[in-house]
């Protein structure tokens, strides 16, 4: 379909002339989510150009965004929603009826991946992934990832050397890293006793081979 006037009445979808999105990479969505788009913008009364305007995107981004040629990035999503008044969730067609908000830590299975512990800090299905995680000293400390999406750290225990393209940063408890994926990263614990960490993500639905462990390969991407 094409965008809506103030009368209701459909244009075809303008030309696309802006480099307007907001960084992050492209999330792989279910094809539901583009008329999900659409009902929440006419649901809040905003024609295509209010709404566009307020969410910091061209009209014609958000048109090809509405027709699904192309995927939002999670910070897309995210302006979306707060212009629509809602949640992320709901742009994502999702029914959060009886999910529950809260993570027990007695529900928290740890799960061994690539010589890292991981625990399920955050409810399943939802747009971003939240974990606590053990780093062993030595594990895997000269692989490099690099793969869409962003990250963000807490540094709970230990400390913990990070590497963000040519810089290296050396990471006390209470320090936190917030990073666009896509730049090459390495992660490894400095004390013999490793490092405790919250860990956020943005790589919907991913397994933890998806993340910064991937294959035990050095230099692995």
């Amino acid at each position: 379909m094409s965008p809506a006037t103030p009368g209701g009445r459909d244009l075809p979808d303008p030309p696309d002339q802006h480099a307007d999105a907001p960084d992050g990479a492209p999330l792989a969505l279910p094809a539901a989510v583009a008329p999900q788009l659409r009902e929440l913008r006419r649901r809040a009364g905003l024609t295509l150009e209010a709404a566009a305007q307020a969410a910091g995107l061209s009209p014609a981004h958000l048109s090809r965004l509405e027709t699904g040629r192309r995927q939002p990035s999670l910070p897309m999503l995210l302006a979306l929603a707060r212009t629509y008044g809602t949640a992320v969730s709901e742009l994502l067609g999702e029914h959060t009826e009886g999910r529950q908000a809260v993570v027990r830590a007695t529900a928290m299975e740890p799960t061994a991946a690539g010589g890292w512990t991981y625990w399920q800090a955050g409810g399943p299905g939802r747009g971003m992934q939240a974990l606590r995680v053990h780093v062993p000293y030595g594990s895997q400390g000269d692989i490099v990832r690099v793969h869409p999406g962003e990250e963000w750290l807490y540094v709970l225990t230990g400390r913990l050397r990070l590497r963000l393209g040519d810089s290296t940063h050396l990471l006390d408890p209470g320090d936190s890293a917030h990073f666009d994926s896509l730049t090459p990263h390495r992660i490894a614990a400095v004390d013999q006793d490793g490092a405790g960490l919250l860990f956020v993500h943005t790589l919907m639905q991913s397994p933890l081979g998806a993340l910064c462990l991937g294959d035990a390969r050095p230099g692995g991407a």
